[in-house]
This record gives C-alpha cells, structure tokens and sequence, in this order.
C-alpha cells in the first residue's frame, strides 16, 4: 500500500491515459443497470481469491425484512436492550417504511450489481498487472444480504484458493463497518473448531489511496461543470458521510478521522477550489449521533444566503439507498425545494468507473507485494473498546502466516 501512495503522480498519470472515464447517470439508468447480470467469472480454479466486504442491501422489496433483521440483530453494529426480542420488533415495523424508499429507487439496491462489476474489473486487470498470484477470482461477501460473508467464505474453501484477501469496501475504517465483517470471518473459523486452509490477510482501509482521490476529483469537476458558469465558484460542496453515534466515537473509533483525510485529500487535489464542509446523514433514534447533519447544513446554508450546493458522498463508492432515496430524493428534491436552493446537485458515485477498478487493483497488488496481513492501525483496538470479538478477530488477522 505504501508502495502505491509513494507512487501516486505515476500511477493517476498512467491510469488516466489508459483507462477512459465512463460516468454513468443514476435514477431510472441506475435501476435498469442494477437489474442486469454481468458476466459471470470464468469456471476456473483461482490460486488468490478476493474477498469484497460490504453491508450489502436487498436487491427485492421482498429482502427488506430478513436485510434490517440481520442488520438489527448485529452486536458489531448496535447495542440495543434484550435486542433477541427488539431487534426482530424494529425489523418488522420498519420493513414498510424502507420498502417504500427502495420503490421509489427502483425496487432495490444496485449494489451487488455495481460490486460485481468492480470485482470483474479488478480480476481482470489482476491476472495482467499481478500473474504470479493469478489466477484471481472475486467473491461478495456481504452482512445483511445474501451472498453472505460466510456463504463467501464457504465458496472460497470449496475453490480451493490459496491466498485470501479480506478487502474492505468501505476506504475508511469503522468498527461497526469494517470490523463487523472482519467479525464474522473470525467467527465463522471460531465456531467451527477448523483452522481455515486459506492463508488470509485483510486490506482493512484505504482513505488516501492517490487514485480514489482522482476518482472523487474527477467527479467532483465534472459535476461542477454543470452548474451555470456565472454560480460555479459559488458553490459550496458538501461531502456527506454516514453518520456514527457518539457513544461509538467517543470510544475512540477512527472513521471520523479517516473520512476527514480523504476529503482533506479530495480538496487538495482540487487546488481547493471551491468553499467545503464535512457533514454526516443517515442518523437514526434520538441518541447523540455526529454532526452536523447534511440536512439541517443544507438548511443553515440557504438561510445565509448559500444556495449553489454539491452533495459528495465520500464514504460510499457504489450507489445504494443513501445516495439514491436520502441524498437524491429526500434532500435534493424535497429539502432544495423547500429551502429554496438555486442548484443542487449530487456527485456521482464510483459506480462503474474503469479508473476505480483500476484502483482497487491497485490496491490488491501493492498489499499482495507487502506481503503483510493487516495493517498497523488494525492492531490497535479502540481505546474503550467493548467488544471484546473486536480484539479476538484483530488477532487471527494480525497473526496469519502469508509464507
């Protein structure tokens, strides 16, 4: 990884003159992309298999359910009282609510369908740039949706891979994020008794990587582009984050600072061009969470004259329900109105960018040549950390012998 940063004018001049930027448009383009297969991997025995950890989200309205049930089932994310029996309760009630949101975006989330895109991209350029570890095979592993992490893991052992790479698809590092799925991939060995037959390492965060920072720049000029000329230095952009409780924070989790850097990044590589702020949505309950709020800033900001407005999503790479119903619909279409906003507009995803594929390929080789299992940062538990699976999963990663 370091390797990558420390090459990172060469690497984003290489990449841009070889791979052509190809920026999808979202709404009913996004639905229609979502609903296709792509290829599907080549039947083959991969000598490196990737693992592509994420949250996941129902690709039917009939998935809503078993989606939040899992979700709120989830120790790693939540804490909640006697949460075997609230849990299943929150997970019923709100099944209608979020049904209704993935309706109106289509009748589910592309992201199984933008994963599997990026997973093809990234095999593919793989097996070219990395043949001593090829062949490579992707496999989705996500914690609320089929395919499953365990069902991934599962499909791994029966291939027959010989090195297995844990790969975070979140950049920046969360306890409830990341070291939920580095959970579960933990457990599913410790519950069994069996020493897993695949030597693992984890790419565990990647919020400085010098090609997502081109991604996010070059999505970021382009959307600025179509704002009228005489409001563009005008604009304010707002990178919005999913928000955390402060309970998690104060614990020490690093995800603040981490989604700080990448944006710090973002900004420098352009030139600070326009006036920003870091804000977080998706808050949930009436505990404290982080802040500010993207919505109640989008408000503060029309009343001080602030109208010309572009929405960042910096923590997620692939569309699903925050950028599609909570960014689009609920705060570019309704809150603009109501606020009275000149323009506001909305940074595309990573999606099916061929430079990101580029970038996640990247990043598997240079940790594949590093030869490390994890990185430093993961070793270290939050503070006042109370999960104590957090520590026990850090140490079957940290300890995994790659030779």
């Amino acid at each position: 990884m370091m390797a990558a940063l420390g090459s990172a004018g060469r690497l984003i001049q290489f990449a841009r003159s070889s791979v052509s930027l190809s920026l999808r448009r979202r709404s009913t383009a996004a639905a229609a992309a979502f609903a296709q297969t792509p290829d599907t991997q080549e039947n083959r025995k991969p000598k490196t298999g990737i693992l592509m950890l994420n949250m996941g989200g129902p690709e039917k309205l009939e998935d809503v359910h078993d989606f939040l049930l899992r979700l709120f089932m989830d120790t790693d994310l939540m804490k909640l009282p006697v949460q075997n029996k609230l849990g299943p309760f929150i997970a019923k009630r709100r099944t209608p609510k979020i049904q209704e949101q993935y309706s109106k975006i289509g009748g589910g989330s592309p992201i199984k369908h933008w994963t599997s895109m990026q997973g093809e991209g990234m095999v593919k350029l793989l097996d070219e740039m990395s043949p001593e570890t090829a062949p490579h095979k992707f496999y989705i592993g996500f914690r609320y949706v089929h395919p499953l992490t365990e069902e991934a893991i599962e499909e791994m052992e029966k291939d027959g891979v010989e090195r297995a790479v844990a790969f975070t698809q979140y950049p920046q590092y969360s306890c409830s994020t990341t070291g939920s799925s580095l959970n579960a991939i933990y457990r599913y060995y410790s519950n069994r008794a069996d020493r897993p037959k695949m030597r693992w390492s984890v790419i565990d965060r990647w919020p400085t990587h010098p090609l997502l920072v081109e991604c996010f720049a070059e999505h970021i000029r382009n959307e600025l582009l179509k704002f009228p000329e005489d409001k563009r230095d005008d604009v304010v952009i707002l990178f919005s984050a999913h928000s955390l409780p402060m309970a998690v924070v104060n614990r020490g989790d690093p995800y603040p600072q981490e989604v700080g850097a990448t944006v710090q990044r973002v900004m420098e590589r352009l030139g600070h061009c326009n006036p920003y702020r870091l804000v977080w949505q998706s808050r949930v309950g009436p505990m404290p969470w982080l802040g500010p709020q993207t919505d109640e800033v989008i408000k503060g900001l029309c009343e001080r004259g602030k109208k010309n407005l572009l929405l960042v999503p910096i923590a997620f790479t692939s569309d699903h329900i925050e950028t599609l119903h909570e960014l689009d619909i609920e705060y570019r279409q309704v809150l603009g109105e109501e606020c009275g906003v000149e323009n506001i507009r909305r940074a595309e995803s990573l999606n099916g960018n061929p430079l990101f594929m580029k970038a996640l390929a990247d990043l598997v080789q240079s940790h594949l040549k590093s030869n490390e299992p994890c990185s430093r940062q993961l070793t270290l538990r939050c503070p006042l950390c109370t999960n104590p699976t957090c520590g026990e999963a850090k140490a079957f990663f940290a300890n995994q012998k790659l030779s």
